[in-house]
């Protein structure tokens, strides 16, 4: 199975869910100390999207090479979705200087690290 993908696909997915974690832990220690979100975690929130990025292009060009097996439709919904909502985190916690945004970047690290098991789940078991 690994050689099938040549290890492009399920590293990025690896290292982007790992670093969505650290992201949904880092802000959770800051919730818990009521404190608001920094801006470092939205710059880990940038990074971790561009991961989410780098994850899509690797898997356009597997599935174009016909290299990419589960269900395109809910594969590409997760991605999708997944792009979209740390970009909406991050303006959130840009926006509000509450331990509310600590709060939506907790949520968000989190949201994205299940997206990108189930994302593994749904293109490579």
């Amino acid at each position: 199975m690994w050689s099938r993908y040549a290890w492009g696909v399920p590293v990025l997915i690896v290292l982007t869910g790992v670093l969505a974690t650290a992201l949904g832990v880092w802000a959770l220690v800051r919730l818990v100390r009521g404190d608001a979100a920094i801006f470092k975690q939205v710059i880990t929130a940038g990074v971790v999207e561009a991961g989410i990025l780098l994850t899509a292009i690797a898997a356009l060009v597997r599935q174009v090479q016909g290299r990419l097996d589960g269900d395109p439709v809910v594969f590409w919904g997760y991605l999708i979705t997944a792009l979209i909502i740390l970009p909406v985190c991050a303006a959130w916690a840009f926006a509000d200087r509450s331990k509310v945004s600590s709060a939506v970047m907790a949520v968000g690290g989190v949201t994205i690290a299940v997206m990108m098991w189930r994302t593994w789940q749904v293109a490579l078991l």
